[in-house]
Order: structure tokens, then C-alpha cells, then sequence
């Protein structure tokens, strides 16, 4: 047994780190966090100083007995997680769990997984900072607090299966007050003025008027004054600019830039990041600081001096502006200057060349610009054209690197041809063309962490796992908003002759930006009615200040617990008791037939019509909202509609025929068969001509292309794109495929490449007794037995697992447990105090030794 243990959080950390450290040193992980707040009870004594019970997961008891056994042996354990808050809690909970000696345990970090930084680390050891693990358990028993009784509130009055946080709850807010200020928006037209010239040489260039028109009378009347009207350059102003780079990478702004570049979802972005930190490549990807080290920015400039030349050196320091930023931390940068690229998967070797191209042009030379400002004017009146341009100089850190921007309106200057002062200029034409002021947009998942990060909510590691839980929960969607087509005029004076032409544009359309489901803006109206201080922007961002206070010790968790909880629980026992539960209900009108009110309201299974109450003597009547109505928006006639669906409109081949509106738009139903309709097209208008005209495409589209291996092949396209289906197995058929053109060798390369993949898949076949073991995502796998599917903590060797072995875990994980008593579970205003004697910890609350 080796005389040092080293304890990482993850395997591919253990991994590198093993490289760097000789055979007296073994590297274990722990598999991220190793105890925590138990999932079925509070687990924070609330009657008392807010101690956590922290328990070890049942996934994880495997985990801290080998980690046990290996530190008994060993002579110095070095606890070396993560530098931030929740790498500190890892830490500490390793330190309490393993009943680690004082004398015999170092805790270590580094901001890189290099050779030099670890060996660094070693020889500048530290004790465990408890004031960066308090400020961990102050945000994870505030979050637990909030969630686990706000959420019980909603199910209440609301809708059962709801959640509520903290930071996910202020998300969305943000999200659906957006999506509000862009659907009460009203337009703005006005007439904007472009005009084409050449000069005495010929080479054309644009220019336009610097304010719109208000009417289009106005504009019109503009147009006529340049009939016959004779223009010159009257001003030239060219002066030198420059643009300076942007600082390195922060989480923030890796975010950003990598959803600009790359397209990469905020989650995708951290988990390629964490790869390349993890495999030494990158430092450490949770930070909000663009500081580099002395040793960095030296290794910058040599390197830009090796690939550049001298002119492009200037070596700089950054100052970051987000609140709270942790100035002694780095910004995200490449540990080694030298590679221009890493030898990994496509998508890390991608945002690991972005992390380089930010990095190094943060030190390099400003690129230097000349701008040109034209002015034109006309003999017969006294409004003036304008044209800029600019020519790049010195290109300086643009050689490498340009930062991207959210701004959709921006526009590029580009160059102008060399002019003079009264050179006399040819008009080609001007156009007037009626254009509208634009709403907000919509937040993309970039722009929110952007938005949270400038209201100073949230911090580095909780961006991700934020944006991700609103998503899961059904609060917020990528939306893919179709828009309205909208008229437009467009006014064009050519040859001493104006004309006019009606042209239309399609506003309002989006995709991939977050947009509130109708379960997310009303839990959000509820919370904001009830809860408004939680939500409350200011509130948010004072509480992460307490957060960065607790880290430097200047202010006590616990009291921070107690004066948030003294205010807190009594107003959520006040609204569970008082609240009305129909939130987010509209009364449409009556019923004609029966009278009974029409509303239309948030149900079980999403947003509903309902004639009638539940205190009515007979039951009251459903309908489900089409995928494009919402909430806020359905009118009576539309609800009313909706209960003429399902409709049966004729019979084909012996079986029923009706339309009607489903989860995911409306259909044609034929037996068993569905075939969706157009997007925009109303169910109520479809006759049995047109369902035939749906039916008969369906089954062309669904008869066999080809037969492989005594089985049929058809084709289709589902909600994730073009597929085969062989042999009850569907394939998805990637771009390399000219689908609509699919050759028998292309068929049969697809099904061959799925049948190998299905096998290569399957660890453990017991067909006798209909057990299988299966690899599965992120190194894990699963047990699969009929329609019971278990999944395997990575922890476990799948391959070495025995059939007796995978029949006692499928046992263990079937047995029926005794049903619980609904009444307890629901009741939100229930706290029981924490038996100490139920806490596996020695210590809950971590004290200075």
C-alpha cells in the first residue's frame, strides 16, 4: 500500500494526476460529492441552529469503503478537490466521513492539473477552509429550504409534480416577464432612407439618411425633392482608432461565446470544459476571474512572439466587473501556450481552440484602424447622406481573435472607396423603406447567464445545472416561435422616377431561444403574487453577497439561516392556509347549452378548458389546449371549438376516422395509425377528403422501401429527424445520408451499424431468464429485465458482474415497499426537529480545530 493517498473528485482527475506522482502516491476519486442532505425529508433542524444531517448515499457506501480502507494504510492523505466552495465540502465531508486524523490529512488545490502545479500544491499544503465550507452548506440548506417548502405549496394550489428554487424560480421570471414585454410590445413605423452612389471613378458605396420618417407622406415627399437633384461629397473626416481585445475567459463568458461560436448549450460547455481541465489541458473552468498569472502571461508573450512577431506582443492585466468575483482565482486559460489544439474528441478540441484564440489575444497588440465619416450633399435641399467605413491598419490580436455579440441589429462598416471633398457623385437610387421598432428578444441560454451574472445572482457553477433544471421541469422550452407575416411599403426613387411595392417579412419568428411553457408562467405568477420578496431580483443578489461574506468570514451561517427562515416559514403556513388555488384560471364566459361557466386554467396534464366546477352536481368538461394557444391569449370561440374534438369525419378500410387536437399538434386517427397535420392547419376545417389526401400520403410514406434480411425497411421522419425502421428497431439517418435518395448499400450500411452497435452495447445476455446488462451513458449501465430497467452507479465493474449478482440487485430494487400515509407527505407546514442520533456524520457543523 502506498504511504501517500490523494483523493480527487472525479476518475479522469485521478487519472492525470497519477501521471504527474510516483509510486508512493495513489490517487482514488470519490465520485463527485460523497454524503449530502437526504431526498425524502428535510434534513435541516429548522427548531433549532439549522444543523444539516448529512447522509452518505446508498450509491456511494461502496465508494467510502475502499476510500476508508486505502487512508487506514496509508501514512498522509492529501485531499486534494476542487478550490471553490463545493470542492471545500467534498473536502470536509472526506475529512468527517473517513474519521481522517488531523495530524495525518493535508488538503491541497490547484488551479491546473499540470506537473508543476501539483508538485507546488504538495509542497504548500493547507488546513480545510471552513469559512469557504460554510458558505457551501449556507447555499445548500437556503436552496433546500426554499425548495422543500415552496414546493409543497404548489402542488397545493397549483399542480401536483411542481418544484420551486431559488435561483431556477428567479430564471424564470426573468423569462416571463420577456416573453410578456415582447407580446404587449406595440410597433413603432417610420421610413428609413438608403441610397446607393458611385464616384468620379465609378466604385459604388452606401450611404443613408442619419433619422427615419415618421409617415410615409414624408418620405415621399423626400423622394421627389431628389428628383433631377445633382450630389457631392461635401465633408470627410478620417481620424485613428483602435480596438483593444477582450480578457480571457470567465464561466460567464465561455458561455456566452461559446453558444456565439460553437452553438453549444450552457450544459455542453461545462462538461467539455470539465473534460479538458480534468485531462490538464485547460485551468480550472469555475471561475469569475480574468486575471492571469505572471507565469501565463509570460508564457502568452513567448508564444506569441514565437508564432507572430514582436508587434504583436502587449502584455496586459484585466480587472473583472461581476460582483463578487474571486480576484485571487484565474481567468480560463490553456496551461501550455504552446498548443494551438489538443488531441481529443471534436467538440472539446473546439471550445479548447476558442479558450486558446481568447486567452492569447488578451495579450496581444490593439488592432489599429482608420475610420472614414462621409457626408453628401444634395443642391436642392439641405438634408444630408452619411457613409462610414473603416480600414484595418494593423489587424493586431484580430489576427487570431474576434469577440462575437448578441446584438442581431448590429451592423458591419465596411470600406469606403477613396472620396475627395466636392467630388461630385452619381446617384444610382434611394429607397424608403417602412420599417418597425423591434421588441426585446428573447433570451438565449447564453444572454440569461449574461442577464443573472449582471444582476449578480447566481455564481459560476450554478449557471448550468440552473438552466437545466427549468428546462427538465418543464417551465421553460427552446421554442421555436413561427411568427406573424407582417406588410411592409418600400418606396424607390430610380432614374428621376418614383415607384412603390408592397413586400412582406415574417416577424416575431425565433428558434433555440427560452421560452416559458404555460406550467412555467403560471407557477411564476403564483410565487410572484405570493412570494414576492423570494423572487425579488435585489433579495437574489443580496443573499449571494451574504453567500461571498460567510466565505470570508465575515458574517455567521447560521444567524444568515435564522433571520431568512424567521420571515420566511410563517409566510409560506400563511399562504398554504389562505392562498386560492385557481391561479392562473380566466373565466371565458358561460356554456349556451348549460350555463355553466367557461374557463380556462393550468390542469394535470397541461393548460385545459373546463365548463363547469368540480362543486357542480354532474362532472365538469375537459378539453386540451392546442400546442399554439396558450393561457393568456385562447378566446371563448377558440375554447369552445375545442369541444367539438375528437370529431369522426367519415371511415376508410372498415376503421374510424376522426381528427382531433394531441400533445404534440393535431391529427388524423385511423385505427391505430396517427398522421400529423400541416403546422398552422385547424383540425375543426379538415373534411374526409382531406384526411384521405393525409392517409394515403401516410401509407405510401410507411410502405417498405427495401427488404433486409427477410424483413421490410420503411422510412420516416419523427420528432428527431429522418429514420429507418427494421425489424421493430429504429435508425436515425445522419446528414452523411442523401435521405430521400437512400441506395440498398447505404440501407444496408445503416442496419449493419446499428445491429453492431445494439451488441457491442450488451455486457451480459441471460436469455433463459430475460436478463441483459447494457453499457449506458456517462459510464454507467443498466440492468434490464422485461420493463424494469436499473441503473448501475459507475462505481460498479458491469463486465465482472455474475448472474446471481444482477438477480439480487434486481430483487433488492423490485421488492414492494410499504405504502406511505399521503396525509403526512403533504403537508407543507410540517417540521420535525432532526434526531441527532439519525446523522451519520461525527460533525454536522464544521468548527476551526
Amino acid at each position: 500500500m502506498a504511504k501517500n493517498l490523494v483523493i480527487v473528485e472525479s476518475p479522469a482527475k485521478a487519472k492525470t494526476i497519477e501521471k504527474f506522482l510516483g509510486k508512493d502516491y495513489t490517487v482514488m476519486s470519490s465520485f463527485g460529492h460523497i454524503a449530502d442532505l437526504p431526498t425524502k425529508e428535510l434534513g435541516v433542524d429548522t427548531e433549532g441552529d439549522f444543523t444539516p444531517k448529512y447522509i452518505v448515499s446508498k450509491d456511494k457506501k461502496d465508494v467510502v469503503s475502499k476510500l476508508k480502507r486505502q487512508a487506514k494504510g496509508a501514512e498522509m492523505v492529501w485531499l486534494a478537490s476542487d478550490e471553490d466552495r463545493e470542492g471545500e465540502a467534498i473536502a470536509w465531508h472526506l475529512a468527517e466521513e473517513l474519521h481522517l486524523d488531523k495530524d495525518k490529512t493535508k488538503r491541497i488545490v490547484f488551479h491546473e492539473i499540470t506537473k508543476s502545479a501539483i508538485l507546488k500544491a504538495i509542497e504548500n499544503p493547507r488546513d480545510i477552509n471552513y469559512n469557504l465550507v460554510n458558505a457551501q452548506q449556507a447555499r445548500r440548506v437556503l436552496d433546500r429550504l426554499v425548495g422543500y417548502e415552496l414546493s409543497p405549496v404548489l402542488w397545493r394550489k397549483v399542480k401536483g409534480g411542481l418544484s420551486a428554487g431559488r435561483v431556477q424560480s428567479v430564471s424564470v421570471r426573468l423569462i416571463v416577464e420577456r416573453e410578456r414585454e415582447i407580446q404587449d410590445f406595440v410597433s413603432d413605423a417610420s421610413f428609413r432612407i438608403d441610397a446607393e452612389f458611385t464616384n468620379e471613378e465609378g466604385k459604388s458605396f452606401k450611404a443613408k439618411l442619419p433619422k427615419n420618417f415618421d409617415t410615409k407622406e414624408e418620405a415621399e415627399k423626400f423622394l421627389q425633392q431628389n428628383i433631377g437633384a445633382n450630389f457631392k461629397v461635401t465633408d470627410l473626416a478620417t481620424k485613428p482608432a483602435k480596438k483593444s481585445p477582450a480578457p480571457p475567459f470567465t464561466t460567464s463568458t465561455l458561455q456566452q461565446e461559446a453558444s456565439r461560436k460553437l452553438y453549444f448549450s450552457v450544459s455542453k460547455t461545462m462538461t467539455m470544459a470539465q473534460r479538458l481541465y480534468e485531462a490538464g489541458h485547460i485551468t480550472y473552468m469555475r471561475t469569475d476571474s480574468v486575471n492571469l498569472s505572471d507565469d501565463a502571461r509570460k508564457g502568452a508573450k513567448d508564444e506569441i512572439l514565437k508564432a507572430y512577431g514582436d508587434k504583436y506582443a502587449k502584455s496586459r492585466q484585466f480587472k473583472g466587473k461581476a460582483k463578487g468575483a474571486q480576484e485571487a482565482h484565474e481567468a480560463i486559460r490553456p496551461t501550455n501556450f504552446e498548443n494551438h489544439t489538443v488531441n481529443a474528441d471534436r467538440d472539446e478540441q473546439r471550445l479548447y481552440e476558442l479558450i486558446w484564440k481568447r486567452a492569447i489575444a488578451s495579450q496581444m497588440s490593439d488592432a489599429q484602424l482608420e475610420r472614414t465619416n462621409v457626408k453628401i450633399e444634395a443642391n436642392n435641399h439641405d438634408k444630408q447622406f452619411t457613409a462610414n467605413g473603416e480600414v484595418l491598419k494593423f489587424d493586431g490580436f484580430l489576427k487570431v481573435y474576434l469577440e462575437g455579440s448578441d446584438d442581431e441589429e448590429e451592423e458591419q462598416e465596411g470600406m469606403l472607396p477613396a472620396l475627395r471633398v466636392n467630388e461630385a457623385l452619381e446617384n444610382k437610387y434611394i429607397t424608403a423603406t417602412e420599417r418597425f421598432t423591434r421588441p426585446p428578444y428573447r433570451y438565449t441560454e447564453a444572454s440569461l447567464v449574461k442577464k443573472l451574472e449582471e444582476l449578480g445572482i447566481g455564481r459560476p457553477s450554478t449557471y448550468a445545472p440552473t438552466i437545466s433544471t427549468i428546462q427538465n421541469r418543464n417551465y421553460i422550452e427552446k421554442g421555436s416561435v413561427d411568427g406573424i407575416e407582417r406588410k411592409y411599403a418600400q418606396l424607390t426613387l430610380k432614374k428621376d422616377k418614383v415607384s412603390e411595392k408592397a413586400l412582406t417579412e415574417t416577424v416575431g419568428s425565433d428558434k433555440g431561444k427560452l421560452v416559458p411553457t404555460a406550467v412555467g408562467q403560471v407557477v411564476n405568477d403564483f410565487l410572484v403574487m405570493h412570494f414576492a420578496n423570494i423572487l425579488d431580483y435585489n433579495f437574489t443578489a443580496k443573499v449571494e453577497q451574504s453567500f461571498d461574506d460567510i466565505a470570508e468570514g465575515n458574517e455567521e451561517w447560521t444567524k444568515m439561516m435564522k433571520d431568512f427562515y424567521s420571515d420566511f416559514h410563517p409566510q409560506v403556513l400563511d399562504v398554504a392556509k389562505n392562498a386560492e388555488r385557481e391561479v392562473g384560471e380566466r373565466i371565458l364566459g358561460e356554456d349556451p347549452e348549460t350555463g355553466k361557466p367557461v374557463s380556462v386554467r393550468l390542469g394535470k396534464f397541461g393548460p385545459m378548458v373546463q365548463i363547469g366546477s368540480v362543486e357542480d352536481d354532474e362532472k365538469p368538461r375537459f378539453a386540451g389546449l392546442s400546442p399554439d394557444q396558450t393561457l393568456d391569449s385562447i378566446t371563448y370561440e377558440e375554447a369552445m371549438d375545442l369541444f367539438q374534438l375528437p370529431k369522426e369525419i367519415g371511415e376508410w378500410e372498415g376503421e374510424k376516422v376522426e381528427v382531433n387536437n394531441g400533445r404534440f399538434g393535431p391529427y388524423v386517427r385511423y385505427g391505430k395509425k396517427y398522421v400529423s397535420l400541416d403546422k398552422g392547419e385547424d383540425p375543426l376545417s379538415v373534411d374526409f377528403e382531406r384526411a384521405l389526401e393525409l392517409i394515403e400520403a401516410k401509407e405510401k410514406a410507411d410502405a417498405p422501401i427495401y427488404e433486409f434480411d427477410g424483413k421490410p425497411v420503411q422510412k420516416g421522419v419523427g420528432r428527431f429527424g429522418p429514420y429507418l425502421k427494421w425489424n421493430s428497431i429504429f435508425i436515425n439517418v445522419n446528414k452523411k445520408y442523401d435521405f430521400d435518395n437512400l441506395s440498398d448499400t447505404d440501407i444496408e450500411e445503416l442496419i449493419e451499424d446499428k445491429i453492431r452497435k445494439e451488441k457491442e452495447k450488451v455486457l451480459h445476455n441471460w436469455e433463459e431468464e430475460g436478463i441483459r446488462v447494457e453499457k449506458a451513458r456517462w459510464g454507467r449501465s443498466n440492468i434490464i429485465k422485461g420493463k424494469t430497467k436499473i441503473e448501475l452507479p459507475k462505481t460498479v465493474d458491469a463486465t465482472k458482474l455474475t448472474l446471481g449478482e444482477v438477480q439480487d440487485i434486481l430483487e433488492k430494487n423490485t421488492k414492494k415497499k410499504p405504502a406511505k400515509k399521503k396525509t403526512a407527505a403533504k403537508k407543507p407546514a410540517a417540521k420535525k426537529k432532526t434526531p441527532a442520533k439519525k446523522t451519520t456524520s461525527k460533525k454536522t457543523t464544521p468548527k476551526k480545530k
